[in-house]
């Protein structure tokens, strides 16, 4: 890749029935300007060029590590924002780096802060349209941290918003939220790169477990209100290459060669940081990918930048593989079945609900449900666990009927049962380790749900007969106000899941300064 390291990084405080593969959106393909095609990726590459493809990799790595470290830097400041984890308590962002820290300094100094003036010194061209994009973020970052450490000020409690005005313990701070995705409405604009073909790139399943990331690429292509055709404008850069795509179309069950994700997601990159100068300019840092297949972060291991300094959307947000939630982004596994998004939700009184805790699933996937089962399948009426429902038993149904819905991690940390609990008005009880939470930097997932360690699961109908009758249907109104934030809806509506994705992408790109 072509690199001009003439840049300062800083972080600062903080259709009704999807088919598919989304054929909705493949008109949007048909446009003035057709996109640089991508070559064609084969399974079979001579050994000497795939040699010769690492030792070129390994280059460029060391001397990527060599000129970052002399003249980049990042400064974590206070954030109105609390990441947590799973286990409901603050999340500190030692144990995201402890393992990998010398080796992320090596590649970033984290020592060295740099100021502007240090710039001009050096008599680097200053980028007009950059300064104008980071003078837009620095008015949003002064606006909301107004709006979170003075929520009283009438200037903050009463913004216009016609449709709705976040409040209640769901929220970590309702008024910093608001005053931040009203900004973001007003200013936030994203430029998807048009380079790549269907089906590895702007393409994606709609219909299956890892439906978020087809649905996503395809309301992005057709978004009018973010999307912007003028990258200079932009505040970051969409990648839309489909993990789950490569490898359906590329991976070889039988030979298993992961090389064809490397080989598509490198030459991705290099085609778009040789064409525009966005990526080059802050090395990755305001550019994002996003993933909801479980090989979603290993995507990312083959481009330095992208793994250490782009934003990367993952539903396997696992911070004992170094997802990072302070440059990446946790956002939810939905499994939609048929494709169809109406009526996702369900409405039934708790007092109809007759089974305390549900379970159904695969037993032999992860350690996490095998405990589940060992401790409390066919042990206790209360609590009903099953690897396959009897004949005539609805698993929809029977998630209505019940006031606990039990949502281990499997082989991965996510689980698309948080949000089929959450859609059948069920409280989740999250059993889990190292897993972010999605959009929890503004939600407060303590409020709405029960987050129970891995140690605790033998123990685990003594904490559920512990929560009084009070505690729990307080629980049960907030799951039904969090909804709306994990609804899918075509075209998008404020506040749902689109946007709540969008928006935790507005934060961290708040997060970071990019001076010229």
């Amino acid at each position: 890749m072509n690199r001009n390291w003439n840049f300062i990084i800083k972080l600062e405080p903080n259709p009704t029935d999807l088919t598919q593969h989304c054929p909705n959106y493949l008109g949007s393909f048909i446009r003035k300007k057709s996109p640089t095609k991508m070559r064609r990726y084969t399974r079979k590459h001579h050994s000497s060029l795939i040699l010769l493809a690492v030792i070129s990799i390994a280059v460029a790595s060391a001397i990527v590590v060599f000129k970052v470290s002399k003249g980049l830097s990042w400064h974590y400041l206070a954030s109105p924002w609390t990441w947590t984890s799973t286990l409901g308590g603050p999340f500190s962002s030692r144990h995201v780096i402890d393992k990998r820290k010398e080796k992320a300094k090596e590649y970033i100094n984290l020592e060295r802060i740099w100021n502007d003036d240090s710039v001009k010194r050096r008599g680097k061209h200053r980028d007009g349209s950059l300064e104008m994009v980071e003078a837009v973020l620095a008015k949003a970052r002064a606006l909301i941290r107004e709006a979170s450490l003075n929520p009283s000020n009438s200037s903050t409690s009463e913004l216009p918003d016609s449709d709705y005005v976040p409040q209640g313990d769901i929220y970590r701070n309702p008024h910093a939220f608001h005053r931040s995705y009203l900004l973001m409405e007003k200013m936030f604009k994203i430029f998807v790169y048009e380079e790549g073909e269907p089906p590895l790139f702007h393409y994606g399943s709609c219909k299956d477990i890892y439906s978020m990331e087809g649905l996503f690429m395809s309301l992005m292509e057709q978004d009018t209100r973010y999307r912007t055709w003028d990258p200079n404008e932009a505040h970051v850069y969409f990648l839309p290459f489909s993990v789950v795509m490569i490898l359906e179309h590329l991976f070889d069950p039988i030979i298993r060669d992961k090389a064809v994700m490397e080989r598509t997601v490198v030459d991705y990159v290099g085609i778009i940081s040789n064409k525009y100068p966005f990526w080059n300019r802050s090395i990755g840092v305001d550019h994002f990918m996003l993933s909801c297949h479980d090989w979603g972060p290993r995507a990312t291991w083959y481009v330095k930048e992208l793994y250490y300094n782009s934003i990367r959307v993952l539903c396997n947000a696992n911070t004992s593989e170094y997802f990072n939630p302070k440059k990446d982004a946790s956002f939810p596994e939905i499994n939609l079945v048929t494709g169809e998004i109406t009526n996702l939700t369900a409405h039934l009184p708790p007092s109809n609900r007759s089974i305390l805790a549900f379970f159904a699933g695969n037993l032999y996937h992860g350690k996490i449900r095998a405990l589940v089962f060992k401790h409390w399948k066919g042990k206790d009426n209360d609590i009903q666990i099953y690897e396959k429902l009897p004949v005539g038993v609805s698993y929809s149904e029977m998630m209505k009927k019940s006031r606990f819905c039990l949502c281990p991690s499997g082989h991965e940390v996510a689980s698309p049962r948080i949000v089929e609990a959450i859609y059948a008005e069920c409280v989740p009880v999250i059993i889990s380790q190292n897993y972010v939470l999605p959009f929890s930097d503004v939600l407060r997932w303590e409020s709405f749900s029960i987050q129970v360690a891995v140690s605790e699961i033998a123990n685990l109908k003594n904490i559920l007969m512990g929560i009084s009758e009070e505690r729990y249907d307080r629980m049960v109104e907030n799951v039904k106000k969090v909804q709306k934030h994990f609804l899918v809806n075509d075209p998008p509506k404020r506040y749902d899941v689109f946007n709540m994705i969008i928006h935790s992408v507005w934060l961290r790109r708040l997060n970071v300064r990019i001076y010229s």
